[in-house]
């Protein structure tokens, strides 16, 4: 079989094939963006939110209430307490039912609003806001962050850059502190970093949260929201005709051009947009909101008060980009007539919905029991006395849930005549549990032989309100 012989190209050739090829890169390099301050309306509720939300979590944790800390998840007791109210693994439905109302407020908000929670709360949104805060007044304003990225080395540029990144650092390992601080009691916490005696676990955490604070903030920033943030991609499924969203006027604003401050544009055939580029500029996501809505819109709104200020300037007419719904663009209506749709039964069904479940989660607490009791019986073989009364043993595990002790009374009934043998009383101190054996007799001839059926009783001493009853067997032999 003859070969084919194989063509040797020249290095002419080869670079010239290499030119004319049509290769495409399946990854597109990220491109710095350098987003513009923006003052406005809007920004000072964004950094109001920002005040807001970080004054909670770096302040609460130094809270103290009834000589402990306010607010914390203690994994080895298993008890989480916030302010007054102790929760321990058998009240993990709570749980539930704050992932629950979680999930329902974030559905209604996005169905009125749609990514309010990305623009104002979400801590991605929060920390990248705070950490631009920190490179602008280290770096200056956009203009110089890029000026200072471009120019060449030099100590100006390598101690602005140090400075930086030592206060993100510095910052992200405070709030990986402050963290781990919610889960290991936060002063015994600093204690220990103090005295360079911190756990392993607790060192991992801080510094774990603490550089994925300064990666997410620090240099990731749009693209944790662009491409690892679930919500940016389901978010159209909640968004219908009447929602409101950061929208550009195309009707308003286009043709868009150029133009002096004093020329009349709408006889020069342009709209209000001068094409400036303030709106890209500011963006934290470097998208282009005239190009219309765009999953990378967290909603931040700095387009709005950008756009606005430019307005003002030229003495047009401000909302060129503003909160409106599509419907509402389509059909020219007003705010009135806009508000009167968005409010839909849409938005009165997850309403409704959220406030039942907040109100029945709220009465479920309100009358909360704080005692839980658990009873096993002993595996032990009945014991017959001699006057033919049996008994069983048992053992129960009474959990106290305030914060106070109490003392514990525990009765049984349910076969005539039976009656606890050992002491029938504890006290436990607060927030903890504890078990007791308890020996049950009955009189000989009083139930039937086989499984039987008893209740236990346990209740506080000084309060008749606060018992537990709880089913139990009881064993007679044959």
């Amino acid at each position: 079989m003859k070969s084919t012989p194989i063509k040797q190209f020249s290095p002419a050739e080869f670079a010239q094939a290499k030119e004319n090829s049509s290769e495409q890169s399946l990854f597109e390099s990220r491109e710095k963006i350098y987003p513009r301050t923006t003052r406005g309306w809007f920004s000072k509720w964004r950094w109001v939110l920002v005040w807001f939300t970080q004054a909670i979590f770096y302040g609460s944790g130094w809270l103290n209430w009834n000589g402990r800390q306010a607010i914390l998840f203690n994994l080895i007791e298993r008890k989480f307490y916030i302010f007054g109210l102790v929760i321990f693994p058998q009240d993990f439905i709570y749980l539930s039912v704050l992932l629950v109302i979680s999930a329902l407020s974030l559905f209604l908000f996005t169905t009125i609003a749609g990514r309010l929670f990305c623009g104002y709360a979400c801590p991605q949104t929060v920390y990248t806001e705070i950490f631009m805060w920190i490179e602008r007044k280290v770096e200056g304003d956009r203009t110089a962050r890029m000026r200072l990225d471009k120019g060449s080395v030099s100590l100006h540029k390598i101690s602005r850059k140090m400075i930086k990144h030592g206060l993100w650092l510095g910052l992200g390992v405070w709030t990986g502190f402050t963290f781990v601080g919610y889960f290991t009691p936060i002063h015994q916490l600093a204690s220990e970093v103090l005295a360079w005696t911190l756990g392993p676990w607790e060192t991992f955490w801080i510094f774990f949260y603490g550089f994925a604070t300064y990666g997410n903030a620090g240099w990731m920033r749009e693209q944790v929201c662009k491409y690892m943030c679930p919500y940016a991609r389901f978010q159209s499924a909640m968004f219908d005709k009447d929602t409101l969203t950061v929208t550009y006027d195309a009707q308003r604003g286009e043709p868009r051009g150029s133009r002096s401050k004093s020329a009349d544009y709408v006889q020069q055939g342009l709209g209000a947009c001068i094409d400036c580029g303030v709106c890209v500029q500011v963006c934290p996501t470097g998208i282009d909101i005239r190009n219309g809505l765009q999953y990378e819109c967290t909603g931040c709104t700095a387009c709005i008060d950008g756009c606005n200020d430019i307005m003002d300037r030229m003495g047009y007419q401000t909302g060129l980009i503003r909160y409106t719904t599509e419907f509402a663009l389509q059909n020219g209506l007003d705010n009135k007539a806009m508000w009167k749709r968005v409010f839909r039964p849409r938005v009165l069904v997850y309403s409704a919905i959220l406030v039942s479940v907040i109100l029945a989660a709220a009465l479920t607490l309100a009358v909360r029991i704080p005692l839980k009791v658990n009873v096993l019986r002993d595996r032990s073989m009945p014991r017959v006395t001699e006057t033919g009364a049996i008994d069983n043993v048992y053992k129960l595990q009474i959990m106290n849930a305030v914060e106070q002790s109490v003392t514990f009374v525990i009765e049984v009934d349910g076969i005539p005549g039976a009656k606890i043998l050992t002491k029938n009383t504890i006290e436990i101190p607060g927030a903890t549990d504890r078990a007791m054996a308890v020996r049950v007799e009955i009189p000989a001839g009083s139930a039937p032989a086989g499984s039987n059926k008893i209740h236990f009783t346990v209740r506080d001493e000084k309060n008749a309100d606060v018992f537990v009853t709880e089913k139990a067997v009881f064993i007679i032999p044959r």
